[in-house]
């Protein structure tokens, strides 16, 4: 049975923007992985956006699969996916609903179950404070552009509560790290998610990551692109979820930087004892691949930014979630 890990708890709202910055450093360089509180998202809102989730995924097969994922949106099935083909060879147990970009110009690429979903991104405050966590200035990340355009993406998840039987270990989401800068997960509490804080030894030693009753936390942790902009400073933690018998919904929320940024080695993070690691690169997905083409691998939710999902009351539609693009806020 895996051992519990304690991440530490990060509030968004405190005042001392020092202190918060060193307490994101510690939590990066130790495990790529915190919580977040009082980040400003209510109970009652994540509760509706789960509803609907549920709602969704409860459809038959056939009408999700009308709105099968193309350009990496909308719906992928079960068994769809496989984050790690060396542990299994099925795909991971469970399903999705990828929405992209709502920025003029890709949002018409989205598969929108409805048309009333109200999506408001807000991520100042944390990004400052992850630019002050590595020693720049707070507006760092703003003055470089990465916030300009980025390419964001939601994934509703659902992982199913009933097993089948297999001579193969069955898993939610086997082991992975995410490829982008920084990902947000919310979840209805159900547990499964899974760190392994160091994924080059054997045997992988795994954690369990518990919910937090009564604080609302998000989950946050570091991505691969972080982790080369921070001279593995920061760290890529591996981590997957396992199936435990009771459904499981989530939702992940990804923010990549915009697709020109320039990725290389931050000067606060290199010495002459510590060169830069990678080289820079200003097409920032992994090395010969398309940007658009690296989303597909997933960035399991890159934000530094938060969410907020306003639902309709009234879904007559096939689909009961209603969605309606609005802008992203910095």
């Amino acid at each position: 049975m895996a051992e519990t890990l304690k991440l530490a708890i990060i509030d968004l709202s405190s005042s001392d923007a020092i202190s918060t910055a060193k307490s994101i450093r510690q939590a990066c360089i130790e495990c790529g992985f915190f919580y977040l509180v009082n980040h400003g998202m209510e109970e009652e809102l994540l509760s509706r956006v789960l509803d609907e989730s549920r709602k969704f995924f409860s459809l038959p097969l056939e009408e999700k699969m009308k709105l099968a994922a193309k350009h990496h949106r909308g719906y992928t099935p079960m068994y769809a996916e496989n984050l790690d083909y060396s542990s299994s060879s099925r795909g991971d147990l469970k399903e999705s609903f990828y929405i992209g970009s709502l920025e003029a110009g890709r949002s018409n690429l989205n598969r929108w179950p409805s048309e009333d979903l109200k999506q408001k991104i807000v991520g100042k405050r944390l990004i400052s404070l992850i630019a002050q966590a590595l020693d720049l200035d707070a507006d760092f990340f703003e003055k470089l552009g990465a916030v300009d355009d980025p390419m964001p993406f939601l994934r509703l998840l659902h992982y199913p509560g009933e097993l089948e039987i297999c001579d193969e270990e069955t898993y939610g989401a086997s082991a992975h790290s995410d490829y982008g800068m920084i990902t947000l997960l919310a979840t209805d509490g159900v547990p499964g998610l899974q760190v392994c804080r160091e994924k080059s030894k054997q045997p992988q030693i795994w954690e369990d990551v518990p919910h937090i009753d009564g604080q609302q936390a998000f989950i946050v942790n570091i991505g691969d692109l972080m982790e080369r902009w921070t001279n593995c400073l920061f760290r890529s933690t591996m981590h997957r979820v396992m199936p435990g018998g009771q459904e499981r919904y989530s939702l992940a929320y990804f923010l990549d930087p915009n697709a020109n940024c320039l990725v290389e080695c931050l000067e606060s993070c290199c010495s002459d004892t510590s060169p830069p690691r990678i080289s820079a690169d200003s097409q920032w997905g992994l090395p010969g691949k398309p940007i658009e083409a690296n989303v597909l691998h997933r960035s399991d939710l890159v934000a530094v930014m938060l969410l907020h999902v306003n639902i309709s009351e009234a879904a007559p539609a096939i689909l009961p979630m209603k969605l309606r693009r609005s802008r992203i806020l910095f």
